[in-house]
């Protein structure tokens, strides 16, 4: 059974001197997990403790640069729901060591609700030391975990250079956030469309380019004994996309995509081992893979074709394997980019909706 979120678990490239050149990080301790993207915007995630039930998260974001607020969000456990569910409370109250810290409207289909800059500071200070955390309706209590958050939160402030700060969230000092890092701007992507089937190259060529590869990859094994007939695009005069299945798992499925000359020695140069989805007109890659069986956790990767090469514009997981969501709580990328699409495609975000 494949999976790629243990890769992901680890830093990208972490420590304040990666943060310092815009790199991105990953960091997780106990049950909170931190993802700080290439913009250098940070999001923390904290959840129940592993194994409890019913399933709760938290998500606190804050953007790079001086004097930036933190954000906060709470979600009730909703893996079984479909649509509107008339269980999901109308509200929650939140409180910390049984003391009322105000009611959150939660949305009926997500079960979801902004928290206040009041409940957001309130549980910033009690997430650094021990504190019975949780989110009360009727009879019913949602237990948020503490451990690693402190640790995380820390991390956080690493990253942005807020450490020794006034508005350092745990290491706080005197030192004014003039010098904290600043906010970098999302890299322009502009996506070049692949011409339609109609001017595919013969698949004889995807054959060819794959037997130049002279042995299979570790990562590609299906290509020892292929089950499925390769596939193949035109990318460009002399250039061609050649795509064929790399592995089969239990619940995840890669495919390679290799991008070669179309006439002898071919050197294909892989993109991925992992693409599970192409979409020629968008000139986009996308790998989407589970985290286990059950869905609740996915890790996604798209790659959109710039005319030259496959250019990486979004990287991110959906949040630790908690039973919150299907699909997962929270969208926590370490990658983001502003994509301009081909004339005439919609944009990612606009499939999405």
């Amino acid at each position: 059974m494949k999976s790629l979120l243990p890769a992901l678990a680890f830093a990208l490239l972490s420590g304040s001197a990666a943060a310092a050149e815009g790199a991105s990080v990953r960091f997780e301790h106990k049950d909170w997990e931190l993802a700080c993207d290439n913009t250098r915007t940070c999001r923390a995630a904290g959840y129940q403790r592993d194994g409890a039930e019913p399933a709760v998260s938290v998500l606190f974001t804050r953007a790079a640069g001086p004097n930036q607020p933190v954000a906060g969000k709470v979600t009730l456990g909703n893996y079984d729901v479909q649509g509107a569910n008339p269980a999901v409370p109308a509200q929650v109250t939140l409180t910390i060591d049984a003391r009322p810290v105000g009611r959150i409207g939660l949305g009926r289909d997500d079960a979801t609700g902004d928290l206040g800059a009041d409940q957001v500071r309130a549980l910033l200070q009690a997430l650094q030391r021990t504190s019975e955390i949780a989110f009360v309706a009727g009879g019913d209590r949602w237990k948020l975990s503490g451990e690693g958050a402190a640790a995380v939160l820390l991390r956080m402030d690493e990253a942005q250079g807020r450490v020794g700060t006034a508005g350092a969230i745990v290491r706080k000092g005197n030192a004014g956030e003039e010098g904290v890092r600043p906010a970098l701007a999302k890299p322009v992507v502009r996506a070049v469309a692949v011409p339609a089937d109609g001017a595919a190259p013969p698949q004889a060529l995807a054959l060819a380019v794959l037997r130049s590869l002279k042995r299979a990859p570790d990562e590609c094994p299906d290509l020892k004994e292929p089950s499925e007939a390769p596939s193949i695009w035109r990318l460009a005069p002399g250039k061609v996309l050649v795509s064929a299945r790399c592995w089969l798992a239990a619940y995840n499925a890669g495919f390679g995509y290799w991008i070669a000359g179309d006439k002898a020695p071919y050197r294909p140069q892989v993109v991925s081992y992992d693409v599970t989805d192409f979409e020629p007109q968008a000139g986009r890659l996308l790998t989407v893979q589970k985290g286990r069986g059950l869905g609740d956790c996915l890790s996604t990767k798209e790659w959109v074709w710039d005319g030259a090469r496959f250019v990486p514009t979004e990287e991110s997981t959906t949040g630790k394997c908690r039973m919150v969501a299907a699909g997962g709580a929270w969208s926590l990328p370490t990658l983001v980019s502003e994509v301009v699409p081909p004339a005439g495609t919609r944009t990612t975000e606009e499939k999405r909706k």
